[in-house]
């Protein structure tokens, strides 16, 4: 945690609600990002991370810097967040993402992709539920083995050998251009 972080998570548990304004700052993107792979819907991304940033907001007097990373426990806060909508929510069409498809000029490539995409999906539907969200959270949400450790209840050292073996199973097994999307698409 930065010194920067830490002053403004102090500054606010001490009450002043503008502090939160930099955390949000700091960390919006990300926990956009997280939220948005995990639901694959522009506007249900926007609502949860917005829900998400609530919560901490209200609950920041809670947040124990001894206890772990801020990031660690904000991701937890989103995560709960995606996992509680996907219980109450309804399936939704995304009508902005249909109406954009007409437009596009690159029909044949997209299509290329999305069904290279849709095989790395398939690939990564075939992982243990442990495995996916361990090369999910460390390849795309671009998170640290120590907040993967926090947000898994395993240790880093645990996150770091689930990864590194489906890394290599990943090379083995999946054909080389996916491979590359999948590392491709994550930076």
């Amino acid at each position: 945690m930065g010194i920067e972080e830490s002053a403004a998570i102090q500054r606010c548990q001490n009450g002043d609600v503008d502090a939160f304004g930099e955390l949000y700052d700091m960390y919006v993107k990300k926990i956009y990002d997280f939220i948005y792979y995990r639901t694959g819907h522009k506007q249900t991304a926007e609502d949860l991370t917005s829900v998400t940033f609530t919560k901490a907001f209200q609950n920041i007097h809670t947040f124990k810097g001894s206890q772990g990373l801020f990031s660690s426990w904000l991701y937890r806060i989103a995560r709960n967040t995606v996992i509680d909508n996907a219980r109450t929510s309804k399936p939704t069409v995304d009508l902005e993402a249909a109406a954009n498809a007409k437009a596009r000029d690159n029909v044949a490539g997209e299509a290329e992709v999305k069904d290279r995409l849709d095989q790395v999906k398939k690939y990564l539907d075939q992982l243990s539920e442990e495995q996916r969200e361990i090369v999910v959270m460390r390849l795309w949400d671009e998170l640290s083995y120590a907040e993967i450790s926090a947000l898994t209840g395993k240790t880093e050292g645990n996150c770091k050998v689930i990864f590194s073996r489906v890394m290599q199973k990943m090379q083995k097994e999946l054909i080389p251009y996916l491979l590359y999307l999948l590392l491709f698409l994550t930076n």
